[in-house]
C-alpha cells in the first residue's frame, strides 16, 4: 500500500514537470502566459490547494510552484532582512540592504533608494567604535530612522521606508522629523516608531531630553511626529547599552541596560520577549505571568559576545563575532536548534530584522 502510494506521488509531480515542461516551449514567444500551477485546475483554485503547504516543498518541486511562493497573491513566508557594511573601507563609505531568503538559502539586495545614500558606520577618528545606524521594524515594513552622514551631522531629514511586500520595489518617505538627528534610540511598539533623544549638529539638552512618536498604521496624509513627554534628562543616550540586546515577538530589537555584568530587556508587554546575555552566551525568555526570566538556551560559546538579536517567529537571530557572523537559535524546537548564518562576502552585519519575504511581479 505504501509503495503503491509513492508511486502515485511520483508519477503526479513527473506530470505536474512535464506539463510545465511543454508549456513553458509553448508560450516561449509569450513570456505573460500564465504558468499551470496543477493539471486540470484554474490557478487560483491551484493556490487553494497548494498555500498549506510549506513554500521548502513547493520550491524543490517545480518552475511553477517556486514561482508561485513569491507572488503577491500567496501567503509570506518570513525573511531575515540585514543592514550590512562593507569591512574594508569604499567610496561611497555606505550601508547596503541584503535580505536572506530561508527557502532558497540565498542573500538578495534590496533595491537602493533613489537618492544615494552616504551613512557612516566606521571613520578612522573612531578606531574602537562604530557609529550607529537606527533602523526598525514596524507594521511588516523596514524603516532607516537616523544616522550619521561624513560630515557628523544627520543623514536623514525623513525615514525611508521599504515595503517587501510592495511589487514596486521601491524605498518611499516618511514624514519630516522635526528635528533630524543622529546617535539616539529607536524602536516600534504597536504599529508606531518612537525616536528618543540624540544629537543635531551638536549637543542641545532640548533635544537630549526629547521623544517623538510616528503612527505607521495610519494613512499616509496622516503622518506626522507627536511630541511625547520629555525624558526626566538628557543621559538616557549615553546610559543606552548597545550590547546585548532583547527582542520581542514582532522582531524588533529593545532596549536593555546593565549591571554587574548582567541584563535586563525592556520592551512592550504582550508577545514574547528574549534576552541574550553576552557574557554568559545564554538565551532567556520573559515569562510575563510570574514576572521573571527564564532561561531557554544554556550557555553557548558561539553566542557570547552578542550584539544585537531580532526575535521573531520562534527564532531568535543573534549578531557575533563583531558582525561576522549570524547564530540563529529555533527557540521553538525541543531542545533549541543552533546554526549559524555568514553574510555576503566581505560584508559585516550591522543590524537586523525579520519581515515577510520580497514579492515578485506576477
Amino acid at each position: 500500500m505504501a509503495m503503491a502510494r509513492a508511486t502515485t506521488t511520483t508519477i503526479a509531480l513527473k506530470q505536474i514537470k512535464n506539463t510545465n515542461s511543454n508549456h513553458k516551449k509553448s508560450s516561449s514567444d509569450n513570456k505573460n502566459e500564465e504558468y499551470i500551477l496543477l493539471p486540470g485546475l484554474p490557478n487560483h483554485l491551484a493556490q487553494l490547494c497548494l498555500s498549506p503547504l510549506h513554500p521548502s516543498l513547493l520550491y524543490t518541486v517545480c518552475r511553477s510552484w517556486r514561482r508561485l511562493i513569491y507572488s503577491p497573491s500567496f501567503p509570506p513566508f518570513f525573511s531575515l532582512y540585514a543592514l550590512l557594511s562593507p569591512r574594508s573601507p569604499r567610496p561611497s563609505n555606505s550601508i547596503e540592504f541584503f535580505s536572506l531568503d530561508p527557502v532558497s538559502s540565498t542573500w538578495t539586495p534590496l533595491p537602493s533608494p533613489s537618492s544615494p545614500l552616504h551613512l557612516l558606520h566606521r571613520h578612522p577618528s573612531f578606531i574602537s567604535r562604530t557609529l550607529p545606524i537606527q533602523s526598525v521594524a514596524v507594521s511588516g515594513r523596514l524603516v532607516l530612522i537616523a544616522a550619521t552622514n561624513p560630515h557628523f551631522l544627520p543623514a536623514l531629514s525623513h525615514p525611508l521606508v521599504f515595503d517587501p511586500l510592495s511589487t514596486s520595489k521601491r524605498w518611499f518617505s516618511g514624514p519630516p522629523l522635526p528635528t533630524p538627528r543622529r546617535w539616539c534610540a529607536a524602536g516600534s511598539v504597536g504599529g508606531a516608531v518612537y525616536v528618543a533623544s540624540g544629537i543635531g549638529s551638536c549637543y542641545h539638552s532640548d533635544m537630549a531630553r526629547s521623544v517623538e512618536k510616528w503612527e505607521v498604521d495610519k494613512k499616509d496624509k496622516e503622518w506626522i511626529w507627536e511630541e511625547m513627554a520629555a525624558l526626566k534628562d538628557g543621559r538616557g543616550r549615553l546610559q543606552r547599552s548597545e550590547k546585548p540586546v532583547g527582542g520581542n515577538a514582532e522582531g524588533d530589537a529593545g532596549w536593555v541596560e546593565r549591571a554587574g555584568g548582567g541584563c535586563r530587556h525592556f520592551g512592550p508587554r504582550g508577545g514574547e520577549m528574549f534576552v541574550v546575555d553576552e557574557e554568559k552566551g545564554t538565551v532567556s525568555k520573559y515569562d510575563a505571568d510570574n514576572d521573571r526570566w527564564e532561561e531557554v538556551v544554556e550557555s553557548l560559546e558561539i553566542l557570547k559576545g552578542a550584539e544585537q538579536i531580532a526575535a521573531g517567529r520562534g527564532r531568535v537571530c543573534v549578531i557575533c563575532g563583531s558582525g561576522g557572523r549570524i547564530v540563529v537559535v529555533d527557540v521553538a524546537a525541543r531542545p533549541p536548534r543552533t546554526w549559524v548564518v555568514n553574510p555576503p562576502p566581505e560584508m559585516e552585519v550591522v543590524s537586523l530584522h525579520i519581515l515577510p519575504r520580497m514579492s515578485l511581479p506576477e
